[in-house]
């Protein structure tokens, strides 16, 4: 039997997979280093991750290119400590002990590069704070 991890486990969710959650799960494992097992995923995967995200991102030398849009399974929301849902409205399978965070950020479906930047910061100044709760 593997011993549990000690390191705190997170998963971002939200509809697509393709913005939001794949930006929030970047900048925890690009900040967090091996400190924090990081997951993304979707309820309804997108095809791909939004050009406009993966071009914001690499601005701040974050290169997502590589990543694809994945399903939200019940074991991802199990092996996970946090979950944290951005417009994942009910989809989102919870249970007991998990401890659950909404964070209300604009969708960038559709959205040009201009419009992702500010999204874009304001999830990285959660994750920052995240980081911080999760490793002090």
């Amino acid at each position: 039997m593997t011993a549990p991890s000690d390191r705190p486990s997170v998963l971002f969710v939200c509809v697509h997979n393709a913005g939001r959650s794949q930006m929030a799960a970047a900048f925890l494992a690009h900040l967090a280093g091996d400190r924090v097992e990081v997951r993304s995923a979707g309820s309804a995967p997108a095809d791909s991750v939004n050009p406009a995200v993966v071009e914001a991102m690499k601005e701040v030398g974050i290169d997502i290119s590589a990543e694809t849009p994945k399903v939200l399974t019940v074991d991802a929301v199990r092996a996970s400590d946090v979950v944290i849902t951005m417009g994942c409205g009910d989809t989102c399978p919870v249970f007991p002990g998990k401890r659950y965070l909404d964070w209300q950020l604009d969708d960038p479906a559709g959205q040009g590069v201009d419009a992702v930047r500010p999204i874009r910061d304001g999830i990285e100044r959660r994750v920052r704070e995240l980081l911080n709760e999760l490793t002090t």
